[in-house]
């Protein structure tokens, strides 16, 4: 049974386990819980004022037939308010979505970790802030965690290393620091996430290495680190998690070569700029699905533009400053069919710039700045932006 179909089958149980809410009544520790809840919002649905969450019924819930509340969604209704404490109490509840309400603030309780049902905890775009609770690791049903786009601080707990059934782990874009926890003998950690697809990281202020972080096992598609305070290599085992589609390191402190990434054949996407790396530029020949990349803002061994660009096939997006690139540039570079842009600003290259009479019909924009390039040729080829 392929990954679809599982999910599908999933899907098709929690429906079946539930009812829409109205044809049925909510059990009493479950409403005693919801009205706790509200108490501390404003701005909630006004069918939140009636008698009866299940039978009611209340915009947001649904329930099981035996009046349990299965799931909780309020998402971009521009509530206000803190999450109660009482949320935990809520014993049967699978599905949780506040997100994308901006006044919700204060700390996420810690007492979410008590629902052992919950599969999917999605508080995005919110402002929650304080530190991510480490009972969030007791949830081991947990598929899907999206805390991402609030104002949490603090590390990352350990604990979420637990959740060997969680599928998307989005982080992003809050304030937390420290480095992404390792698994030791006596404490669990992120490594252990090998069914994971998305680690959705990026935009913190997290810091240290990757080391031991990664494994051959794993499955990840997305791996979106950039824009934090990342340093040491770029971990050598990445080139292993073949199923990888994108992977954004940029932004951070990397240093020393790119590792062997050859076998990464399903990558469409890769952006290492920004970083303190060295060594040869990273060899890409294998990624015939590559798409974007970007290697801008580094310290490579200086070398002219990489043959094997022009067999990358799908490439639209091929971005190169400051990468120490000498030479000519091949005219074979502007006939690649889905080039959108080619920025390679700030080098060394030289000597006469040539538009051929096939270029591709996609491109837009052609940026040779600060160069040495002495003379243009075939500029009246190309119609679009020339830099």
């Amino acid at each position: 049974m392929d990954a679809a179909t599982r999910r599908a089958r999933l899907l098709l149980l929690l429906v079946a386990a539930t009812v829409p809410a109205g044809l049925c009544q909510t059990n009493p520790d479950d409403v005693a819980a919801l009205r706790a809840v509200m108490g501390a919002w404003s701005n909630y649905p006004s069918s939140w004022n009636s008698g009866d969450p299940c039978g009611a019924p209340w915009d947001g819930i649904m329930c099981a037939g035996n009046g349990r509340v299965t799931s909780l969604r309020l998402s971009s209704v521009n509530m206000q308010g803190t999450l109660s404490d009482s949320i935990g109490q809520l014993s049967q509840l699978m599905f949780l979505d506040l997100s994308f309400n901006s006044g919700l603030s204060g700390t996420i309780p810690a007492s979410i970790g008590n629902l052992a049902q919950l599969t999917t905890l999605i508080l995005a775009g919110c402002s929650f802030s304080g530190g991510i609770p480490k009972e969030l690791g007791n949830l081991l049903q947990m598929t899907f965690l999206a805390l991402n786009s609030n104002k949490l601080t603090g590390t990352i707990p350990p604990q979420l290393g637990l959740l060997s059934k969680l599928f998307w782990l989005d982080l992003a874009d809050n304030a937390i620091t420290g480095s992404v926890p390792i698994s030791t003998g006596t404490t669990p950690g992120l490594d252990l996430l090998t069914n994971t697809k998305h680690f959705h990281f990026n935009k913190n202020q997290l810091s240290g290495t990757l080391t031991g972080l990664f494994k051959p096992n794993m499955t990840l598609i997305h791996i979106l680190f950039d824009s934090n305070q990342f340093t040491g290599p770029i971990p050598r085992e990445l080139g292993s998690i073949t199923s990888l589609q994108v992977l954004r390191l940029d932004r951070n402190q990397f240093a020393g070569a790119v590792p062997n990434i050859t076998n990464l054949v399903n990558l469409n996407e890769l952006n290492l700029a920004s970083n303190k790396l060295t060594g040869s530029l990273p060899n890409l020949s294998s990624m015939n699905v590559l798409n974007v990349v970007d290697l801008s803002n580094n310290s490579f061994t200086a070398s002219v533009i990489p043959g094997w660009f022009t067999n990358l096939t799908n490439i639209s997006s091929i971005s190169m400053s400051s990468a120490r690139l000498t030479g000519e540039v091949p005219q074979e570079l502007f006939n690649l069919p889905q080039l959108h842009e080619v920025v390679m600003s700030k080098n060394q290259l030289s000597g006469t710039l040539t538009m051929p009479g096939s270029i591709g019909a996609q491109l837009q924009t052609v940026d040779f700045q600060e160069n040495v390039i002495v003379d243009v040729a075939g500029i009246s080829n190309y119609k679009k932006t020339l830099l």
